[in-house]
């Protein structure tokens, strides 16, 4: 056999097996990306299809369909604005907790709505905040936890609170500034009330 068929032959065997490589490595780096982009979400995707192929499947086409999406960013004088609106709303819990739970969660979807985002249906909701806010999600879906047993009278001051606390996570998050820092840590929660048990109020 000659050298240069054994070249050829060395170079054909050296082109497949980095093929090779690259192949069975495309999953893997997709899944490490996923993970790292989807955070907590990617384990519940994971869990509730009950295997990595399916969830990535969903993710990607959360990926997708949030591409598809009218987003833009806030100008610094309506984040400003929007923030001023949350300080009258956490004002406000101090004599009606439910009603401020009730107007934080209307703030945040009103956010949702200028940055771009759908807001019918919570599940529709969670998952185009996803791509962007994985980050903060598991503090909204405590947040409409607790909003849906204030609607039963069955949260108390305490639950209320802390639903200001998460409602005010995602509202930061949704506000930041394209590149800015997100807070770390949850905002502070707005002061206890003296009563205990289940708050109930009237709308006004």
């Amino acid at each position: 056999m000659s050298t240069v068929v054994m070249v050829v032959i060395a170079v054909i065997i050296v082109a497949a097996v980095v093929a090779a490589v690259a192949f069975l490595g495309r999953p893997r780096a997709r899944t490490h990306r996923l993970r790292r982009r989807f955070g907590p979400e990617y384990d519940r995707a994971v869990e509730r299809h009950g295997g990595r192929t399916a969830a990535e499947e969903e993710l990607l086409t959360r990926e997708r369909k949030h591409r598809e999406l009218p987003l833009r960013d806030l100008p610094p004088n309506r984040r400003e604005e929007f923030r001023a609106q949350w300080v009258g709303v956490q004002e406000r819990f101090v004599d009606e907790p439910a009603r401020a739970v009730e107007q934080a969660d209307d703030l945040v979807r009103v956010v949702m709505a200028e940055r771009g985002y759908p807001t019918r249906g919570f599940e529709d909701q969670v998952a185009h905040l996803s791509v962007e806010h994985a980050r903060t999600l598991d503090h909204y879906r405590s947040a409409h936890a607790v909003s849906g047993k204030a609607a039963a009278g069955e949260a108390s001051t305490e639950d209320l609170r802390q639903a200001m606390v998460h409602y005010r996570a995602l509202f930061e998050d949704l506000l930041s500034a394209p590149g800015g820092d997100r807070p770390e840590k949850a905002p502070a929660a707005p002061p206890a009330e003296p009563a205990a048990g289940p708050a109930r109020e009237t709308r006004s």
